[in-house]
């Protein structure tokens, strides 16, 4: 594919050879600068609920199955009562089944139907498990709610209780059920100790029978306290990150596996019993209470662009396990129901972004946000295979965005490799379509980001931007991490072609690991940021919106392109503050040559992080903290020479003086 111009290439020599801007003697070396406009949204998050990172991760919902539309279907040995009990302690006796002749919603097809005939000494009825047992803390409150109608002739009384595993309650409380038509009940319990694997029971001690559905526990302290919340302490370690942007909800959960499984964002707003539930790609179950009026407000609460990825009206190509025998799965929807898709596209902008008096705005205000989400980007596709069926849909999409919102950013996409012919045919519908910015992604060992430092300085200016969607280094020691470090230096350096780039996958339950690497491990009970989650950290933190050429240099070295190290220096307008970052992923300490002059009044202290050790550490669930960065004071001149250690990241963050 030949994607360089002559203007191009006479572009690349300039921004190779240095462009003159700013030009001093330093010494017998002559100092030369440039600078340019980079992205203000480079760094950021993506999203995917893989690895459990949604359902039983993100999502703070304590009940696993609440509405007991598990299947064999998400995986072959699950059934309707997965992470349920039924319980008939006390000499009580009765039966319990699974009905869908009359269910809460046509989308939530199934419930539980509890005939109780003798309710014994202790009651019978049905106790849930969670996600691998259920944390409670002492003092703190937990939200309970259930859908639930009569069928017999009487009341029925339910007790709802947290239990440890041995069925010794710690808080209790009593719902009657008197109506015979579904009706939604809540209550309250708090939790007298702590306990980790606690489990939540719905008994009844009284004779009757009664349905139950949507059978829910929420702990009263989410994040930011918002009703049918997240998960606290893993949503501000994601908030911690200081994103620009959050990409959701996926990734390959986006064109699902097979034309029925795809994400359709309309199924996943509205009241929770109403929202269609249905299989994850990634072999277990989505509820959809994340869905995607929780995924652009939990984007306001962290400040961070939405960047919703939306099918290509494809599915995956490994749809059905053909990833296994090379593919292909894709399969297109009917072009007789495209319109009606294209408009599903079109009215999630509208839904983001239009008044309240829109069809679609007025449902977002009626969810509780007047106000609109400043929608700016919207993503077609993700890693497709390029092929005729994919650019026909995709264009239609693309030119109806286009018409109707031109003030969009539409996303493309070049397939999942950095090379090939996905990536090829990807960049040639690119320029055929002029689509703003494409998406790429790979997956490499941490010497593929190390040798390829110079991978964006030759693209071509004068086309679409990159969205590097997806990338890791496919592993979480310091030397990954460091590897990841170089080639994001390279990326700020490229920041006029490279406008956004997010690490994935971010979350992953390390009970129920899809991918590895992740960028945050988590438990029940704890969270473990990896030495990755550091350095994205580092970079989100210290962004700039202007790159100065040549300010950091490693002595005379010419000729020589050393891939262990790498040095960037941002400007960030706001503040005036200028950020240098270094990384030597090599085995020896190394003199940088650092020449401020350029800048005017600086402090003469700077704020020096630097993340740092042997090349093989990582965080782990025993030793969460073993590598993070460490933070001190360096003095600063108009040229100073800064030892760099062997196996670090190093930011220096200096003030402007006022």
């Amino acid at each position: 594919m030949v994607r360089y111009s002559a203007w191009s290439l006479l572009l690349l020599l300039l921004f190779v050879t240095g462009v003159p801007g700013v030009a001093q003697k330093t010494g017998s070396r002559k100092f030369s600068t440039y600078s340019k406009q980079i992205s203000a949204d480079l760094f950021g998050i993506f999203f995917e609920d893989i690895s459990y990172a949604a359902d039983g991760g993100l999502y703070a919902e304590l009940v696993q199955n609440r509405s007991f539309e598990y299947s064999a279907t998400d995986r072959k040995e699950w059934h309707p009562f997965t992470a349920w009990e039924y319980m008939t302690k006390g000499y009580g006796y009765g039966s319990i089944s699974v009905e869908t002749e009359s269910p809460l919603h046509a989308n939530n097809p199934h419930y539980a139907v509890l005939t109780i005939e003798d309710p014994g000494q202790e009651g019978i009825g049905l106790v849930n498990y969670g996600f691998d047992g259920i944390v409670l803390k002492a003092g703190e409150q937990y939200n309970f709610s259930i859908f639930a109608k009569k069928l017999s002739e009487q009341p029925v009384s339910l007790s709802i209780q947290l239990r440890n595993k041995k069925g010794a309650i710690f808080s209790e409380a009593v719902l009657d059920v008197n109506g015979r038509q579904w009706q939604k009940y809540t209550t309250s319990l708090t939790a007298t100790e702590n306990y980790d694997t606690a489990t939540i029971a719905v008994i009844s001690r009284s004779k009757g029978k009664v349905a139950m559905d949507m059978i829910s526990l929420f702990p009263q302290k989410t994040f930011k306290g918002r009703t049918n919340g997240l998960r606290a302490d893993l949503a501000q370690a994601i908030a911690d990150l200081k994103p620009k942007f959050m990409r959701f909800p996926g990734g390959c959960l986006v064109h699902g596996d097979g034309l029925g499984n795809m994400y359709r964002w309309k199924n996943t707003i509205g009241p929770i019993e109403q929202r269609t539930a249905q299989k994850n790609i990634w072999n277990y179950h989505q509820t959809a209470g994340l869905g995607y009026y929780e995924y652009f407000q939990f984007c306001e609460d962290i400040g961070a662009k939405p960047l919703p990825v939306v099918p290509a009206a494809v599915s995956c190509q490994n749809s059905g396990g053909t990833w296994r025998i090379g593919g292909t799965g894709q399969k297109g929807l009917p072009m007789n129901e495209m319109q009606e898709y294209i408009q599903e596209v079109l009215d999630l902008i509208e839904y983001a972004n239009g008044s309240v008096t829109s069809e679609w705005g007025a449902k977002r205000a009626e969810a509780g946000h007047p106000e609109p989400f400043h929608l700016e980007y919207v993503g077609v596709g993700n890693e497709d295979k390029i092929t005729p069926e994919f650019s026909e849909r995709f264009q239609l999409i693309y030119n109806a965005v286009k018409a109707k919102y031109p003030g969009i950013i539409v996303i493309g996409t070049v397939g999942p490799a950095p090379e090939g012919e996905d990536f090829d045919l990807g960049w040639k519908l690119a320029n055929e379509l002029n689509i703003p910015v494409v998406d790429e992604h790979y997956y490499q060992p941490p010497q593929w980001f190390l040798n390829n430092h110079f991978r964006y300085d030759s693209y071509d200016r004068t086309k679409s931007k990159v969205y590097l969607g997806e990338y890791a280094s496919r592993g979480n020691t310091l030397f990954n991490a460091l590897a990841e470090a170089a080639y994001m230096i390279s990326l700020e350096r490229n920041g006029d072609v490279v406008h956004m780039a997010s690490y994935a996958p971010l979350l992953a339950n390390q009970s129920h690991t899809s991918w590895n690497p992740n960028l945050v491990y988590f438990t029940n009970t704890s969270v473990t940021p990896t030495v990755n989650y550091y350095v994205q950290q580092l970079f989100s933190l210290n962004q700039g919106d202007i790159y100065y050429s040549g300010i950091v240099s490693f002595g005379d070295r010419s000729g020589v392109k050393d891939s262990n190290l790498a040095a960037s220096c941002v400007k960030d307008k706001k503040t005036g503050n200028v950020i240098i970052k270094i990384v030597n992923a090599g085995s020896v300490t190394v003199n940088a040559e650092l020449n401020i002059s350029v800048f005017g009044k600086l402090s003469p202290i700077a704020e020096l992080q630097v993340l740092s050790g042997e090349p093989g550490m990582k965080n782990t669930l025993q030793d969460p903290v073993k590598v993070i960065p460490e933070i001190s004071a360096l003095q600063v001149k108009k040229k100073v020479v800064y030892k760099v250690p062997s196996y670090s990241l190093n930011i220096i963050r200096i003030r402007a003086r006022k």
